[in-house]
């Protein structure tokens, strides 16, 4: 079934992996145009986008839109489905926002050794396998979207990356395919369990319909298969170790992306298939995921606190800020879900500016040491230093920006989370929860505040007084401008994103609540 609008999704969805293809054919000498085509290519899929955005229904924001579903593999049974509801549609703006203004950002910040051919044919090949795994609605079709976005990211940060390249490409791409392992095993078990009950048992809309089928025992195993693939991609404690060294090696827009948008798609994973199509299995892991939660929030405050690397600081927050998103999961609430969601949008927003300004520092510094800095940029550089300061207030969770809302509702939603967890005699852990995230909080805005105290105040110290050093410039005010705005909006105006997300979230709770 094509509807009436549903190929506009595929193309949105593979006009990036088309633009990949003219990349590759492009002469390596046309530097400037490459560049070019590949801001052009990028605003016409994000234009598609807004077009989709623009014809959605969000009267009906719970069910699927912009809907295909036709044959692919029938020797299995898998099928082409695609769609689009108020969970999705956010995270599916926010990827191709996010690599638009990363493709303009190239225009003039390129890493070494250059070769802007491939570099922007792996962006726009990344663009599709992450935008993919938020419209994919059969199993088979989402791992093959899911386990797309390996390849351009090994070559992005083993080309492009700093000086321990090799090592942390190699260590991102083993650790994912580590975790796509037990989560395909999980997958084929999902399969074989509902084939009886299910017409169509890749379908994840089929699935979720019939959830809670099979034993207690298999939700059980199948969820951990799921979990392991899922967390190691948020990435949860203590599966986390591969993202500092992948952060920090990667060029800069390799670590926009990342930040950005590869992290949600395990949060997405846990709350468009894990929780509604496993139920008993999620209720069984919830505390423990929890747990996970609070350890990342404070250990990545601890880790940060102990950086003398602005980037690798940024890494580690981004540990803990996707704490607070599984903790809004692990409450297993409708308010949970709603803050894990808007969490994850803050911090692509969020974090993803705060990559931009690292890679725009190192441009200017040509090091990312704290100490060598040593203050004066708010002098050196006033406008820089005000951007810094302000998207280091919303990455705290100032009020009134971005960051507030998904982590305050998740420690909400933790106060309270679902009867069936009450009634099991967690709710003393997760008061104990809500406490140690709120820790995390004050760690927070001290490792934020002693950043910018280091690097932004005082006066230009040694080489730095006479150095010149170019404040922001016009490129950058155009690729950096949208998400400045957006931090504003979201923390100002929370419904953007609530408002998108509340019916379609309402439904998926329904599907495994009692």
């Amino acid at each position: 079934m094509l509807n009436d609008q549903g190929w506009l999704l595929t193309v949105a969805l593979f006009l990036p992996l088309a633009g990949a293809g003219l990349m590759a054919v492009m002469p390596s000498r046309a530097d400037v145009l490459i560049r070019r085509t590949a801001v052009v290519l990028t605003g016409l899929a994000f234009a598609v986008v807004v077009v989709i955005t623009a014809g959605f229904d969000f009267g009906d924001a719970g069910a699927l839109q912009y809907e295909t579903t036709v044959g692919w593999i029938d020797a299995i049974g898998a099928r082409y489905h695609l769609g689009i509801d108020g969970i999705s549609l956010p995270l599916f703006f926010l990827t191709y926002l996010l690599t638009f203004l990363c493709a303009i950002y190239t225009t003039k910040h390129l890493p070494e050794p250059g070769k802007p051919k491939g570099f922007l044919a792996l962006m726009m090949l990344l663009q599709t396998g992450m935008a993919g795994t938020f419209v994919a609605f059969d199993l088979v079709l989402f791992f093959v979207f899911w386990e797309l976005v390996l390849v351009p990211m090994y070559f992005m940060i083993g080309i492009w990356g700093g000086p321990r390249r090799e090592y942390a490409s190699v260590k991102f791409f083993l650790y994912t395919l580590f975790g796509s392992v037990f989560m395909l095993v999980a997958f084929l078990s999902i399969y074989f369990a509902a084939r009886e009950t299910v017409t169509n048992p890749w379908d994840i809309v089929e699935l979720t319909q019939a959830a809670g089928f099979g034993s207690s025992t298999f939700q059980t195993w199948a969820f951990l298969g799921i979990f392991l693939g899922f967390a190691i991609k948020v990435p949860m404690w203590p599966f986390h170790t591969w993202l500092p060294d992948a952060h920090t090696e990667a060029p800069t827009v390799g670590s926009v992306l990342l930040a950005g948008v590869l992290l949600k798609m395990g949060t997405y994973g846990f709350i468009r298939i894990a929780l509604p199509i496993l139920p008993d299995g999620a209720m069984r892991f919830a505390p423990l995921i929890g747990v996970l939660a609070v350890i990342g929030i404070i250990y990545g405050s601890l880790c940060c606190i102990a950086q003398s690397d602005v980037k690798r600081l940024i890494a580690f927050s981004s540990v803990g800020h996707m704490g607070f998103v599984m903790l809004g999961i692990a409450s297993m609430t409708e308010t949970g879900i709603q803050a894990a969601l808007y969490g994850n949008i803050a911090h692509g927003v969020v974090t993803g500016m705060l990559f931009f300004l690292a890679g725009s520092l190192h441009e200017r510094y040509h090091t990312r040491d704290i100490a060598t800095i040593g203050g004066g940029m708010l002098v050196k550089m006033p406008r820089y230093g005000a951007l810094l300061v302000y998207v280091s207030m919303a990455s705290l969770g100032l009020p009134g920006l971005a960051g507030f809302w998904g982590e305050f509702t998740a420690l909400w939603a933790a106060r309270s989370p679902a009867e069936a967890l009450v009634a099991d005699g967690y709710s003393g852990l997760y008061l104990a929860l809500v406490i140690g995230g709120a820790v995390g909080t004050v760690l927070t805005a001290g490792y934020f505040l002693w950043l910018l105290q280091r690097v932004g105040l005082g006066r230009p110290t040694g080489k730095w007084v006479e150095a010149k050093l170019a404040d922001v410039m016009t490129i950058e005010w155009v690729s950096w401008t949208p998400l400045l705005l957006l931090i504003l909006a979201m923390g100002v105006a929370p419904v953007i994103i609530f408002g998108v997300q509340d019916a379609a979230v309402a439904d998926l709770v329904r599907s495994f609540t009692p």
